[in-house]
């Protein structure tokens, strides 16, 4: 019978140790052993290889999954660097296991956040961040205009960052606060989107992601319910689906268009 191989960063993942990503990072940096032995980016282990990070073993076995909502109040910081940060998300909330954040929220910004132990679904997260919903309500310093919610719908153009924000859905909930429905995730860009339109942001909160919804009290958690979690897989699976057309499709375009040339 073949052995059964895993690439070394998924192996990490699955463990529960850390996302893909940060386990690319402790690879490159030479925190990463295989049987004593620092290994190259890309390889692969079995069920018989002794993992370890920082010297210390990391068992890749089935356990069960954590899933968490949690209302992360103004202040925190979304990262896992506990040496550096003190005041950090995984401080907090003091769990009991090692779990880490989906994505970020700024210090300033409260509200939806989730954490887990499973380094795939972080990855298929990341992988579909331009395909899925966020949704934010934001109060501003000065009463909200039509002609406002018009532009920050419609695209604004962050020098900065040298891209405009995709098309999203605005509404004007009273004089200083409207809800905004995005599906992508620059680097602070509702902040950067109001700043371009002379606005400052008094108050952020992220109230959905996806088809979690906020409805724990700020500073607190709770699990996600097994029908949430089936929905969530659900819509990765057709982020997936749709990331990997417009890859196909956008080969083909540029197959066709080497074709034309010649």
């Amino acid at each position: 019978m073949e052995e059964k191989l895993t690439r070394l960063n998924k192996y990490l993942s699955e463990a529960g140790y850390c996302s893909r990503r940060a386990a690319d990072k402790l690879i490159e940096e030479g925190r990463v052993t295989i049987n004593g032995t620092v290994p190259e980016m890309g390889t692969k282990v079995s069920e018989n290889d002794v993992v370890a990070v920082d010297g210390e073993i990391v068992k890749n076995k089935e356990v069960k999954r954590t899933y968490l909502a949690f209302n992360k109040p103004v202040g925190i910081v979304c990262t896992t660097d506990t040496s550096v940060e003190k005041d950090n998300i995984i401080d907090y909330i003091n769990y009991h296991k090692r779990i880490f954040p989906i994505g970020r929220l700024d210090k300033p910004s409260e509200g939806l956040i989730l954490l887990t132990d499973d380094g795939d679904i972080v990855n298929k997260i990341l992988r579909a961040s331009n395909n899925h919903e966020k949704e934010y309500v934001v109060t501003v310093d000065k009463p909200i205009s039509q002609t406002f919610v018009k532009r920050m719908s419609g695209g604004i153009y962050l020098e900065d960052l040298d891209q405009t924000t995709k098309k999203c859905k605005v509404k004007k909930i009273n004089s200083h606060t409207f809800s905004i429905i995005l599906t992508q995730g620059l680097n602070r860009q509702i902040r950067r989107m109001c700043e371009y339109l002379n606005y400052e942001v008094t108050k952020l909160q992220r109230t959905r992601i996806m088809n979690i919804p906020l409805d724990v009290p700020v500073g607190s958690y709770r699990e996600l319910t097994s029908n949430e979690l089936k929905t969530l897989n659900e819509l990765l699976s057709d982020s997936t689906k749709i990331h990997k057309s417009h890859i196909q499709n956008t080969n083909k375009f540029s197959s066709n268009r080497r074709n034309r040339k010649h």
